[in-house]
């Protein structure tokens, strides 16, 4: 097994989750929040701090069930880049790209150190 596979999309997904949580801050914040100074909104960024110590120390659990859980900002990325307009919905298609990413950096990182693939 090739571990430099599986620590490249450990990392790579860790980046795009600190991406993800820096534009979503940015969005919600200062950007374009729903209102002007800020909305409660932000609070969106919350849940995706849960699985960073998971992540960091590469347990392949948390990967895997957050693989499931950031289809929650893809969806509303979709929902927002199809109702907003202007600024709004160009980060709405960034938080897709984003999401996608670490959708993908997730699982292939689960795939790459899966059980099955230890003892050869």
């Amino acid at each position: 097994m090739d571990w430099r596979k599986a620590v490249f999309w450990q990392w790579f997904a860790v980046a795009t989750l600190l991406l993800l949580v820096a534009l979503c801050l940015a969005w919600e914040l200062w950007l374009a929040p729903l209102r002007p100074g800020g909305s409660w909104l932000v609070l969106k960024v919350a849940p995706l701090l849960l699985p960073l110590r998971g992540m960091l120390n590469g347990r392949r659990y948390t990967f895997q069930w957050f693989s499931m859980a950031v289809l929650l900002w893809f969806t509303e990325g979709v929902m927002r880049a199809y109702g907003d307009h202007g600024v709004s919905q160009m980060l709405a298609l960034a938080e897709i790209l984003l999401s996608v990413l670490l959708f993908m950096a997730c699982n292939l990182y689960s795939r790459l150190t899966r059980p099955s693939l230890l003892g050869k």
